[in-house]
């Protein structure tokens, strides 16, 4: 369960403050799949970061029961310096995982070849990606936070990153953006709708879609 009460957030932009969360409050049960959508600049990414714990709010909390990952779509959670072995061991310390199935599962997973051996500040974005999806998927989160990291790589590295990430999902939430809605629909159960810094929720992820592209088919609301 996460449970998010009269959370609000906002920066400053140009010497204007822009809310992009206003005093939210909803709950979302534990053990669903979440398509989280909204136009560009709704605060998606700045909302999963809040519930992760790798942001804080302007006011309001995030309660969350069981365990949560990181905003998996980038290597915001790794250490330039040390290699991607290294990064993986130490998260399996601090989860509490297995270090050596661990660094296994990664190394088979991710394809990063000599790469894994190496420092992370040598890796191009897509192996970033592809080494926090496998670190993620090799912990066994209750909830796992998807930032559009399902589109990297070729099409045969994405129907692998695909079919492990709906294995976890059957045993675990998730609350996922992306653009792709074929994805939204393949792996997301409801819908949440970031609108004007609220949320929408829609218990059928197809409801929550439609609600989106008729927002998308409007004019964006003056700032």
């Amino acid at each position: 369960m996460i449970h998010i009460e009269n959370l609000s957030k906002g920066f400053w932009v140009r010497g204007q403050y822009r809310e992009v969360i206003s005093d939210l409050t909803i709950s979302l049960p534990r053990g669903r799949a979440f398509g989280l959508l909204g136009r560009n600049g709704a605060g998606k990414s700045t909302l999963l970061k809040i519930i992760a714990g790798r942001m804080q709010p302007s006011a309001g909390r995030v309660t969350v029961e069981g365990r949560m990952s990181w905003p998996v779509g980038g290597a915001n959670s790794f250490h330039r310096d040390l290699t991607g072995l290294q990064n993986t061991r130490f998260l399996a310390r601090a989860y509490g995982v297995d270090s050596d199935a661990l660094e296994a599962f990664v190394e088979d997973f991710a394809e990063i070849g000599r790469h894994y051996h190496m420092p992370l500040r040598s890796y191009s974005s897509g192996m970033k990606s592809r080494l926090a999806f496998g670190v993620a998927m090799g912990i066994p989160f209750d909830t796992y936070l998807i930032d559009e990291v399902t589109a990297v790589g070729d099409a045969r590295f994405k129907r692998k990153s695909r079919a492990v990430f709906q294995a976890r999902m059957v045993r675990a939430g998730a609350i996922m953006v992306s653009h792709s809605m074929r994805e939204m629909r393949t792996f997301c159960q409801s819908g949440l709708v970031l609108h004007e810094g609220q949320l929408e929720y829609y218990d059928d992820i197809l409801v929550a879609i439609a609600r989106h592209e008729t927002l998308m088919g409007e004019a964006p609301a003056e700032a």
